[in-house]
């Protein structure tokens, strides 16, 4: 098993949520932050299963504070997975 930890950004558009992990391209939206929080927690667990399958480097992750100084009106949240 192996823990993956990435900062995700989630702002307001028209009147859904979006998420989106900076360091991977991946954006997600939902109804509420709690849908949009699951989807991307999901999301970033597909990425990185498809990542160990198919041998693909990954990067490490931004800081939190990295994030964060640069989406200084946004909601960051720390999103984890775990893939066997």
């Amino acid at each position: 098993m192996k823990q993956y930890l990435f900062p995700a950004v989630f702002y307001k558009e028209d009147d859904r949520i979006i998420a989106l992990f900076p360091d991977l391209g991946i954006t997600i939206d939902g109804d509420t932050i709690e849908d949009a929080y699951l989807f991307a927690k999901e999301s970033l667990k597909v990425y990185c299963s498809y990542a160990e399958k198919f041998d693909i480097e990954m990067d490490f992750p931004s800081t939190f504070e990295k994030v964060f100084r640069n989406n200084p009106k946004d909601v960051i949240m720390l999103v984890d997975c775990v893939v066997k």
